[in-house]
């Protein structure tokens, strides 16, 4: 593969789906990035974001005859399948009885470096303009974009109606745009 190849994405998604390698490496060189970042917001550990990112990729080579161009964008697909893969793995017993294991406190993985994280992350001030938000709206923002749940997980979570986390949500959405302008 020349390094200036570029493809549109459908003959990106024909060449994948005919499992052309070049294509792949394509693919990964591309979107690595964009796909670790989804990763990223809900793995603090730099390890396990590796091999999820790795085992995601897997996934994509794997089941790309199940890709769907009618029913969404190629990175749309992607993004899903990675941020749902991550939930998996983060929800899965050996997942949490190795953050048992870790997590002893004479357990030199126990370090945690508090400069690292959502923190680092968070270079624009968002979690200060979340603070400014009513409760209720904080809350849902909370577990959205920094717990990485669904909209129907909060509804669950927090006992209240799939319909108004949506409106709460999107309330909140609005504020935050007007704040971020402003700052």
């Amino acid at each position: 593969m020349q390094d200036s190849q570029k493809y549109s994405e459908e003959d990106l998604v024909r060449l994948l789906q005919s499992q052309d390698q070049s294509a792949f490496s394509y693919l990964y060189d591309n979107y690595a990035g964009a796909l670790n970042g989804v990763i990223f917001r809900l793995v603090e550990d730099i390890q396990l974001r590796e091999d999820i990112l790795q085992e995601a990729f897997l996934k994509i080579w794997n089941n790309f005859k199940q890709y769907d161009s009618s029913k969404g964008r190629l990175f749309t697909w992607m993004v899903n399948l990675t941020r749902n893969l991550t939930i998996d793995i983060l929800r899965s017993k050996g997942y949490k009885k190795q953050q048992k294991i870790s997590h002893d406190e004479n357990s030199v993985s126990s370090y945690h470096d508090k400069n690292f994280g959502v923190e680092q992350f968070d270079s624009i001030g968002l979690r200060k303009q979340v603070a400014t938000l009513k409760p209720d709206q904080k809350a849902i923002i909370d577990l959205a974009y920094f717990s990485g749940y669904t909209q129907e997980e909060i509804s669950k979570e927090m006992g209240i109606p799939l319909g108004t986390v949506k409106t709460r949500m999107r309330t909140a959405i609005i504020e935050l745009r007007k704040l971020l302008e402003f700052s």
